[in-house]
């Protein structure tokens, strides 16, 4: 994969969490794929953890306004917005890691103290 694969995998992955089309997220991930939060916490069953978090927060979308490819990763900077949880609104960063077209890993960094 070309270094454009690789950043439009990821954006394809962003486009599906903010369209909240559960469907079209696993289609775009790894077997073994990989959830980080920003504190750090794994989770690999995100079928689930994507269907909680679409229920929890139903208007959070992710923004970019930078997007760098190295290698098979992805680095997004930009903010997200959610009007019920204030925690998820502010400036993140967020990597991808490609593997065959598909995300084998989604990790969120947040750039402020919230």
């Amino acid at each position: 994969m070309d270094a454009f694969d690789i950043m439009m995998a990821a954006l394809r992955f962003n486009e599906k969490i903010n369209q909240r089309d559960l469907v079209g997220l696993v289609e775009l991930m790894t077997e073994d794929h990989t959830f980080i939060d920003n504190s750090g916490d794994i989770d690999r069953n995100m079928k689930e953890g994507w269907r909680r978090f679409f229920a929890n927060y139903p208007d959070y979308r992710n923004i970019f306004t930078s997007v760098i490819v190295e290698d098979n990763v992805v680095v997004m900077v930009g903010y997200s917005t959610c009007s019920n949880e204030p925690r998820l609104n502010g400036p993140s960063m967020w990597t991808a890691k490609i593997r065959d077209d598909h995300v084998s890993e989604w990790r969120v960094y947040w750039l402020d103290q919230r």
